[in-house]
């Protein structure tokens, strides 16, 4: 069994409660078929969490846009590749995205998102 990997400050990242059953229902010689790898996991560790609990329940993983087979040890090399290239390419998107919003926070450009107003939020609060 998987288990959920912890935030920066601690708390438990969103659980994923419809993975757990696929992950609790697969049999020997399923195959779980993903679009794309990122759609599966959320970091390198927790792609090579899942993979391997697939591949111990014997079942097989399938990503629709690359030819990988997570049986053999060059389907296994290139799962741990492309998580990793993943990772690092979404950490070097948010790195930009960070410089991006300085530089229009500088240049008065950015402000942020607008704050609710207290009478909607009050309402909202209130059909909770």
């Amino acid at each position: 069994m998987i288990q959920l990997p912890f935030s920066r400050i601690g708390a438990p990242r969103l659980a994923r409660p419809e993975l757990r059953k696929l992950l609790d229902y697969i049999r020997e010689g399923d195959t779980v078929t993903v679009t794309k790898l990122d759609r599966l996991a959320r970091s390198t560790k927790d792609l090579l969490s899942i993979a391997e609990e697939i591949k111990k329940k014997g079942a097989d993983l399938e990503a629709l846009n690359i030819n990988l087979d997570i049986k053999s040890p060059t389907g296994q090399l290139m799962l741990t590749m492309l998580a990793a290239i993943a990772e690092f390419e979404k950490g070097i998107m948010l790195e930009r995205q960070r410089e991006g919003i300085d530089i229009a926070k500088e240049g008065g450009k950015y402000k942020g998102r607008k704050a609710i107003e207290k009478t909607k939020l009050q309402e909202a609060q209130a059909l909770v």
